[in-house]
């Protein structure tokens, strides 16, 4: 059964109601990153809204235990085997992926496309309104992690993502903090609408571990996660440090652990196991536009310690101990006070959670479901002005 769009006119037919019920969505993501979560958590949360969601998943295949995550939130998945635009060789490649994807909403004709990659809107166009989000993109991770001129290679990367930021109908960020970024470094004449992403929680039974340890998780070979400071900190903590996630990523950026146990790729059942245990959680990240690893700890009461940038004081402050970006002292500082005190580790602990009550999937799903209608109304509207002028 096809799924309802703007008819001819631009018009929304009337068996789609604007607070979601018969809208279908059209939306990229890819399985490496925090974007996958993201996109499930959303596409589950959608459907309860009456929102049908088709993936057209970028970049490396999903796997096993992701494909069956996906059936489970109730998301179509399109595998499509294109590049992402930040491992793609040449512009070209992203230009035909953005036409690749224009040419599946052609096929599946949703009523919004929503670019979780805005850059594959630089080369496409697209019948129904786009909502994208800015939820990282090369140059702004340069800008914290390196600094000074871009090199060439991302030149043209931060180029498609202008581009594409200009093509959307409504751009999305995570964070004030990084709304604020996005448009100071791309000359924006509006900031993104802010809307806090949300991280559907695991419900599993906590059980405080008697002996303390240290926990992170994210894409460890990434230097924007900071992992290297978190493995000379283990050398010299008195609690064992455990870090979930790849050492390596699909650009062929590589790092090593040697003093922290590496568990490698884990499912996300298996994350909510160690964090069920109430470790220490460390982010020493030195560029995270929103941080779900960080709202995963914090859903399971974990206590918080976290690299001192804007985007967590923005969400964590009052919530979290803060420490400078690459100060494996101060880190290793502030997990032995915890580590010797059980009552600070439960006080931060449940802070943590209170906070991360307020970040929860239903109101990341109302927001973009806000925008979405937004958009919708909006393109009706023209659509009905255009109609009268003709």
């Amino acid at each position: 059964m096809s799924s309802p769009s703007l008819n001819e006119t631009g018009q929304v037919p009337a068996s789609v109601s604007l607070d979601g019920a018969g809208l279908h969505v059209l939306m990229t993501a890819d399985a490496v990153g925090g974007v996958w979560q993201y996109a499930l958590d959303l596409a589950e949360s959608l459907r309860r809204h009456g929102v049908e969601t088709t993936l057209a998943v970028l970049g490396p295949a999903p796997s096993v235990d992701q494909q069956a995550t996906a059936e489970a939130a109730g998301a179509q998945l399109i595998l499509t085997g294109l590049p992402l635009d930040w491992t793609a060789e040449a512009r070209e490649e992203v230009e035909e992926a953005g036409r690749a994807i224009a040419r599946i909403a052609a096929q599946v004709k949703p009523n919004i496309v929503h670019l979780n990659s805005p850059a594959l809107a630089a080369s496409a166009r697209f019948d129904a309104p786009v909502v994208a989000v800015c939820h990282s993109c090369v140059a702004t991770w340069w800008q914290a992690v390196k600094g000074g001129a871009l090199p060439e290679a991302f030149v043209w990367r931060m180029d498609m993502v202008g581009q594409g930021y200009a093509a959307a109908d409504r751009l999305l960020a995570p964070t004030q903090a990084f709304a604020r970024t996005t448009a100071q470094v791309y000359d924006l004449a509006d900031a993104p609408l802010v809307v806090r992403n949300g991280r559907r929680s695991p419900n599993l039974e906590t059980r405080a571990s008697t002996e303390p340890f240290v926990f992170t998780a994210g894409r460890l070979w990434d230097e924007g996660k900071n992992f290297a400071v978190i493995d000379r900190a283990a050398a010299r903590l008195s609690v064992p440090v455990l870090a979930a996630g790849p050492l390596q990523g699909p650009n062929g950026a590589r790092i090593e652990a040697h003093a922290v146990k590496a568990l490698g790729r884990v499912s996300d059942t298996e994350i909510a196991r160690h964090l069920s245990a109430n470790p220490i959680f460390v982010s020493a990240a030195r560029y995270e536009p929103f941080g779900l690893a960080v709202l995963e700890a914090a859903q399971a009461g974990c206590p918080l310690i976290l690299s001192d940038i804007e985007t967590f004081r923005e969400l964590w402050e009052g919530a979290a101990v803060f420490v400078p970006t690459d100060d494996e002292e101060a880190i290793v500082a502030a997990v032995e006070r915890l580590v010797q005190d059980a009552q600070a580790r439960a006080d931060l602990g449940r802070a943590a959670r209170r906070r991360a009550d307020a970040y929860t999937v239903d109101v990341m799903s109302a927001g973009v479901l806000a925008a979405y209608r937004s958009v919708l109304a909006r393109s009706s509207h023209e659509s009905s002005l255009e109609g009268a002028a003709a």
